[in-house]
């Protein structure tokens, strides 16, 4: 009765310090759905490093009828457990984009294109099911250096991703 009662101790015990552990998917994959000042949409994909660490690329557009635009995105991020599946995380990193645009004026049209890199920050919350499904809502400010994009951007989006 004593070896029975020590190892359910010791179940309890294990699963207590196993279930507080952080862990995040090795890669995830998704959308970023944003503003139009992060370009709208945003193809992500996300790379865990170690327990709590990982890095985050994306890749954003914008196409309409005066406006081309990409953006590629890179961020370092940190995760911290929450509970019951609740993370929450930040990050620093940055990129670099394109835009294309077109102006029409009263006698005469123009065309004007600009490269430009940013440096980002990255703070949100995510929610990681039980099933290979991460949510997130984050908050990202850019600080953009070029002719279009020199000044402070901010994007909130909600992230739905695929764990693997």
């Amino acid at each position: 009765m004593m070896k029975k009662l020590l190892l359910l101790s010791l179940f309890a015990l294990g699963f207590t310090f196993s279930s507080q552990a952080q862990e995040i998917a090795r890669n995830a994959i998704g959308l970023r759905l944003g503003d139009n000042k992060g370009f709208g949409t945003e193809i992500n994909y996300q790379h865990g490093l170690k327990e709590n660490k990982r890095l985050e690329f994306g890749l954003s557009w914008h196409s309409g009828s005066k406006t081309n635009a990409y953006k590629l995105t890179g961020l370092h991020q940190w995760v911290w457990h929450l509970e019951d599946g609740f993370n929450w995380y930040a990050g620093v990193g940055g990129g670099l984009g394109s835009i294309q645009f077109d102006k029409k004026h009263d006698y005469y049209h123009t065309s004007k294109s600009d490269t430009f890199v940013f440096v980002a920050g990255d703070i949100g919350i995510e929610y990681n099911f039980n099933i290979p499904l991460l949510l997130s809502l984050d908050f990202r400010p850019e600080i953009g250096f070029g002719d279009y994009r020199d000044d402070l951007n901010f994007d909130i989006a909600l992230g739905i991703r695929y764990q693997f």
